[in-house]
């Protein structure tokens, strides 16, 4: 069985607090998870990533005290709870009340970096099974029990969207080209 790492333990640690009530538990979880939580968010739903991850983390406090497991099967949830809300936001009619520009978050401005925005849009691209499962497997770092159990899907199908979209990124021409620029040891 394979040891937690420190920054693994300390969030299970934050997790039991946050469950306890402690706010400082519940930050902690919050600054670690929510810019995967954004980035998953972002390829499922584009623009509409920050109010369907707003309306994530306020469904995680309303049920916080009812969720039973560990660190794992909490993310498991976070996700599951995010994809659900981002189903929900696609649904509904979009409008918009205030045009006034909003001044982005601090995890806004760290996504806005070329490399990671580029990625994203990448992966964007690719078919929603293949993308929602390099989003969960690849970048959340989800295992594929529980990537299956977030999209209602077989692990062997979760294997088989990821092997693909993983492949189709890899013979992507955009892909290509960059590699191509990039120096030997950067690759």
């Amino acid at each position: 069985m394979r040891r937690p790492t420190p920054a693994e333990h300390d969030l299970q640690e934050a997790l039991h607090a946050a469950q306890d009530g402690d706010a400082h538990g519940f930050a902690q979880l919050w600054r670690a998870l929510q810019p995967a939580v954004l980035r998953y968010l972002r390829v499922v739903i584009g623009d509409q990533a920050e109010d369907a991850a707003s309306e994530t983390w306020l469904h995680v406090i309303r049920d916080l005290d009812r969720f039973h497991g560990d660190l794992s099967a909490f993310r498991g949830w976070l996700f599951r709870i995010a994809r659900h809300r981002a189903l929900d936001l696609r649904r509904r009619p979009t409008v918009r009340h205030s045009t006034d520009p909003v001044a982005p978050d601090a995890a806004t401005v760290a996504l806005e970096a070329e490399g990671t925005e580029w990625a994203l849009g990448l992966i964007a691209t690719l078919p929603t099974d293949q993308a929602e499962a390099v989003m969960l497997r690849i970048v959340a770092g989800l295992d594929v029990a529980t990537t299956a159990q977030i999209l209602g899907k077989r692990p062997g199908a979760i294997r088989i969207a990821t092997m693909r979209g993983l492949r189709r990124l890899a013979t992507h021409p955009q892909v290509n080209a960059r590699t191509a620029r990039m120096p030997a040891g950067e690759v």
